[in-house]
C-alpha cells in the first residue's frame, strides 16, 4: 500500500469557477456529443466555502451506451477510474491525479459519469442547489468539515466518513422541508 498524503483544504479561490469551464469544455469537447450536461458540484461550486481544491463535476449521458462511449473519452484526458462511492449507484467515477498516483485522496479534478435524470444526478444537483440557496446551512457544513479534518488530522477515510453523515443528514433535512 502506499501513505495517503492528508486532506488539505483552502479558502474559497474564485478561480474555481473557470477552472470548471474549461473541464466542462474539454469534456463536451472530447465526447463528441456523447454527453448532454456537465455541472459543477462539491465544495468549490458553493461561493465562499473553504474546500478541499479539486474541481468535482458531474456529467450526464442520455443513457447506458452514451456512459460506455463517454467513459474511455474522458479517460483520454488524464483521468483515472476509480471505485464509485456507495451512494452514487449506477455511476462511473473518474479522477484527474494531481501527481502519477491515481488512487491518492487528492486529485485536480474529480468526474462522476451518470446518466441524466438518474437517482444520482439528481442527489448531486440537489444538495449543490441546497447549499447554494441556504447559506447558512453552508456555514455549518463548512464548520463541520473544518472540525473534523481538524480532530481527524487531516485523514482521508475520517474526513470522508464525516462529510457523508453530514450529506446524510442534509438529505433528511431537505426531504422533511419539502415534505413541510
Amino acid at each position: 500500500m502506499f501513505d495517503q498524503p492528508r486532506v488539505r483544504l483552502m479558502h474559497y479561490d474564485a478561480r474555481w469557477r473557470q477552472e470548471f469551464q474549461q473541464t466542462r469544455s474539454s469534456i463536451l469537447f472530447s465526447c463528441d456529443g456523447w454527453v448532454s450536461a456537465v455541472e459543477h458540484i462539491g465544495s468549490t461550486a458553493v461561493s465562499g466555502l473553504i474546500s478541499r481544491p479539486t474541481i468535482d463535476v458531474v456529467v450526464g449521458v442520455e443513457d447506458t451506451q452514451a456512459l460506455d462511449e463517454a467513459t474511455p473519452r474522458i479517460e483520454g484526458l488524464n483521468y483515472r477510474r476509480i471505485d464509485a462511492p456507495a451512494w452514487a449507484k449506477n455511476a462511473t467515477a473518474l479522477v484527474k491525479p494531481r501527481h502519477s498516483v491515481a488512487t491518492q485522496p487528492d486529485p485536480t479534478h474529480s468526474v462522476l459519469l451518470t446518466v441524466t435524470g438518474s437517482e444520482t444526478w439528481r442527489k448531486v444537483l440537489r444538495m449543490r442547489d441546497y447549499l447554494r440557496e441556504h447559506p447558512e446551512t453552508a456555514i455549518r457544513f463548512e464548520e463541520a468539515k473544518v472540525a473534523h479534518w481538524r480532530s481527524g488530522e487531516g485523514d482521508f477515510e475520517n474526513y470522508q466518513a464525516a462529510k457523508a453523515l453530514f450529506f446524510s443528514h442534509l438529505e433528511d433535512q431537505i426531504d422533511a422541508s419539502e415534505d413541510g
